[in-house]
């Protein structure tokens, strides 16, 4: 009897310990639960469960909020629009498929599963899975694509057949639904699902506040996604994602601010910790289509891998980006195929007028050229197959980029088509330009192309403190870093390392105040050399160790 006794507490308190570490049994207990079955759902993806699906919404809304319940099962749905203090959860086991019925959506770009405007309190959670149903056919290029212009060039001289995927039914079909579209909305919490094969972006948000992503899985084909993103916060505040793995076809998380839903907002105020992003795009963009500003960003313990383009900062809208910081982070990109966007570059800046990238001339209309102001990239080991390259504007200079305690490593496919990397790091057009504690290492398989570590150009106020490096190749062809045009440059602390022909390079009859101190030039064959037009008071020499 005490036996029995002991085991019959041990069970209440197991039980009671299950409840108590399982919110989304509490949550979704009591008379504010609206199970979907109970409103005609079936459970099985041949049925329609749209309107049941919203019949348990709407009820939930009309009882003051609650919980909308998918237990295990499959349903077939289109949109779904959510009110007000509305969480719907999925049970693990229940799977949401995205209708392929265009009828069942709103039309062009206000298609989603899950859609929500101007409303708050609002939450799509659980342990189940949205399932977008994408499909892709494979065709010849019909598009005219700025962006990948000169990849198409670049496929075409070497004689490859320009076929790329598109949604299956492009251009006639023009409704692919997103798997969540908010608008204008606030306090939501999107957690614990899984988002597979999304036909367009799988999370986009719009002028939304107070927003909790966490522990979501989201998934598309590398290889035939496009247009399928992760997450795209547009105009958006008070942003958190955490401890989800993102990877898409399309870029895995962009940061917008941008007009489709209205006027461009500031994107700001944002948070991104512990996740693992992939992409056969770019990782992690702060995008081209801004039209205000991305501010006050942080990134903090990520890993990336299998991108095309590890970070992006791209600018080109005339919008700024400010305030951001990147740290503790792995990298590692590699080529994928033509039609995407990218070069294996791990890191990416770059801003242009819109006219620019349509290879036209400017519009009286568009605005100036955007920035990028304020950006700290520290604490990172990243592994790539193309240049990273920091560019500004001729117009619009860089600010005050910090790149710290970065260990950067570059090699070769030999097997890729477009092989385009040159040096390892380039950097143009920018203003008080911090590298600090940069190490480059050239790996195997190696390309002919390769140069310098660091090409520095149209710069004005560089620290260049502890950088490790030497060119890619032998003799006196280039040399480890190379300064063209340079004004006001501090390198100290330096190591030239093992094989390093000139350990600098400066160039350009503009270069001046360039002082190389206290490095460990040892293993240089010299330690620095000037192009016949540089003024030999250009460069001075303090307190280094020579050969």
């Amino acid at each position: 009897m005490l036996r029995v006794t002991a085991c019959c507490s041990l069970t209440v308190v197991l039980f009671l310990s299950f409840l108590a570490s399982g919110p989304s049994l509490a949550a979704i207990s009591g008379p504010a639960l609206f199970n979907v079955r109970d409103f005609g759902a079936t459970g099985k993806k041949e049925d329609d469960a749209r309107g049941a699906i919203q019949k348990a919404v709407n009820a939930c809304a009309a009882a003051g909020g609650g919980t909308v319940y998918l237990p295990p099962g499959e349903y077939t749905s289109g949109q779904v629009e959510l009110r007000s203090h509305v969480r719907v959860y999925l049970e693990a086991g229940a799977t949401l498929y995205a209708s392929a019925n265009p009828n069942h959506y709103r039309a062009s770009h206000y298609a989603a599963v899950f859609y929500a405007e101007s409303v708050e309190k609002i939450a799509v959670e659980g342990r189940g899975t949205v399932h977008g149903q994408a499909e892709y056919e494979w065709r010849v290029n019909d598009l005219e694509d700025f962006y990948i212009k000169g990849n198409q060039l670049f496929a075409e001289a070497f004689g490859k057949p320009l076929m790329r995927p598109f949604p299956k039914g492009h251009p006639t079909r023009t409704v692919y639904p997103r798997m969540i579209l908010f608008l204008k909305s606030k306090d939501i919490r999107i957690t614990g699902l899984s988002f597979l094969q999304s036909p367009s972006w799988t999370v986009n948000l719009y002028a939304c506040e107070r927003i909790v992503i966490d522990g979501v899985y989201i998934q598309s084909s590398l290889k035939e996604g496009v247009w399928a993103d992760g997450i795209d916060p547009d105009g958006c505040k008070d942003l958190r994602i955490s401890n989800s793995t993102i990877q898409t076809g399309d870029d895995a998380l962009v940061f917008y601010s941008a007009t489709p839903f209205g006027p461009a907002l500031p994107c700001e105020d944002i948070t991104v910790t512990n996740c693992r992003l992939s992409s056969a795009s770019s990782a992690l963009k702060f995008c081209d289509g801004n039209s205000n500003s991305v501010r006050r960003v942080t990134v903090d313990n990520c890993v990336i891998t299998s991108s095309n383009r590890g970070i992006a900062f791209m600018v080109f809208d005339g919008g700024y980006v400010s305030d951001v910081v990147l740290s503790n982070l792995t990298i590692e990109t590699t080529l994928f195929d033509w039609f995407w966007w990218g070069d294996g570059d791990p890191i990416h800046f770059n801003i242009k007028r819109r006219s620019e990238i349509h290879g036209q001339p400017p519009k009286p209309d568009e605005p100036a050229a955007g920035s990028i102001r304020n950006v700290m990239i520290r604490n990172v080991i990243a592994r790539g197959k193309g240049t990273s390259v920091i560019n500004g504007h001729p117009d619009s200079w860089l600010e005050n980029v910090s790149i710290e305690n970065v260990k950067l490593s570059l090699s070769a496919d030999p097997t890729a088509m477009m092989q385009r990397a040159t040096d390892a790091m380039r950097v143009r057009w920018a203003r008080n330009l911090k590298l600090k504690d940069v190490e480059v290492r050239w790996e195997f398989p190696r390309s002919g192309k390769w140069q310098s570590a660091l090409h520095v150009e149209d710069v004005k106020g560089v620290i260049l403190d502890g950088f490790s490096g030497k060119q890619a190749g032998e003799g006196e062809a280039t040399a480890a870093v190379i300064l063209n045009q340079v004004e006001d440059v501090l390198i100290r602390n330096a190591t030239a390392q093992e094989g390093t022909s000139s350990f600098l390079n400066v160039k350009g009859k503009r270069s001046r105040g360039v002082f190389l101190m206290n490095s460990d030039l040892r293993l240089a064959a010299r330690p620095y050399r000037l192009d016949n037009d540089v003024p030999k008071e250009a460069v001075r020499s303090l307190g280094n160790l020579t050969p």
